[in-house]
């Protein structure tokens, strides 16, 4: 199946990391965005690169600092003197993956550039509306350490990421292995294994996979639950369900399915919930973050079938 030689084909270049591979296909496949918060070194640009290159789409990366103006991202009209007349100079935005680098050091207002890419897949201009090529795909960088010179994501950005992901360091093995691969894995690029259009295609399969009530009603029960638990101030809302609906789709596609399992709702509610959940300060210190409250649910809330 093109999924599996899409899986195998990105862990040439991203060593021992299965599970993060196929989340991020996950919300490739489901059409949304992904957030990757971790140190430096681990992966997370080269992910990127190997998501793109597996599937042939351009690729363009900006990297933000304080100084990135929304016209970066999104681009600017100017008056071409030779031509007599206003032009639109597209910015960094317009391509099928976008790598946004440690988005959390450009200001607020550059950060809110990218909603309107991110939500309608279009970009508005001086009232000069272009829409976006499909497949589009925001993929974020951030960093958990430092806090020096960042503006930490508000909920509505942080919202309209389908997934939050932590590549991690990888095993004593793999380590080894990433040191005899030196250098493949810093030269060479990953090779185009599906079309701009074959994925187009498999985007609509995922969205026709069958989902039946029982798994919608653990959804919501799901959902529901993050409203009403003590040490969490804003729960999930039902835009946080039909994500977590469009994951399960996906994810039951790139494992050759074409029906959802209450055990995919399991698998994807961290990565998919964990960081719209907002905690109190009590929240904090018992779960440590949202996706610590939301393994805690997974084991409390029983699938009714």
């Amino acid at each position: 199946m093109k999924t599996q030689d899409l899986i195998h084909n990105i862990e040439e270049h991203i060593i021992g990391k299965r599970e993060v591979v196929e989340l991020a296909l996950t919300a490739l496949l489901a059409g949304g965005h992904l957030l990757l918060e971790d140190v430096p070194g681990v992966g997370k640009t080269k992910l990127a690169a190997a998501m793109a290159g597996s599937c042939g789409g351009s690729f363009q990366r900006i990297q933000m600092t304080p100084d990135v103006m929304p016209s970066d991202v999104l681009g600017y009209t100017f008056w071409n003197q030779r031509e007599g007349r206003m032009e639109f100079h597209p910015g960094a935005v317009f391509c099928n993956f976008l790598l946004v680098d440690e988005i959390n050091r450009c200001s607020p207002k550059t950060q809110s550039a990218l909603l309107e890419a991110m939500e309608e897949r279009q970009v508005s201009v001086e009232g000069h509306v272009t829409p976006l090529e499909s497949p589009f795909m925001v993929i974020a960088t951030q960093n958990p350490v430092e806090t020096y010179g960042t503006y930490p994501l508000p909920e509505a950005q942080l919202d309209r990421f389908l997934m939050k992901l932590s590549v991690g360091y990888p095993s004593r093995e793999d380590s080894v292995r990433i040191l005899e691969l030196e250098e493949k894995l810093e030269n060479e690029r990953a090779e185009e294994v599906i079309t701009r259009e074959e994925l187009v295609e498999l985007q609509a399969q995922a969205a026709g996979v069958r989902l039946s009530d029982a798994v919608r009603e653990y959804i919501v029960s799901l959902a529901e639950h993050t409203r009403d638990l003590e040490g969490i101030r804003l729960g999930i809302s039902p835009r946080g369900c039909l994500a977590l609906q469009k994951a399960a789709r996906a994810y039951a596609l790139l494992n050759a399915r074409d029906y959802v399992l209450p055990e995919d709702i399991k698998a994807l509610a961290p990565s998919v919930w964990g960081h719209r959940l907002i905690l109190t300060p009590g929240g904090k210190s018992n779960w440590g973050d949202g996706r610590g409250a939301i393994a805690e649910l997974l084991e409390k809330v029983e699938v009714i079938v």
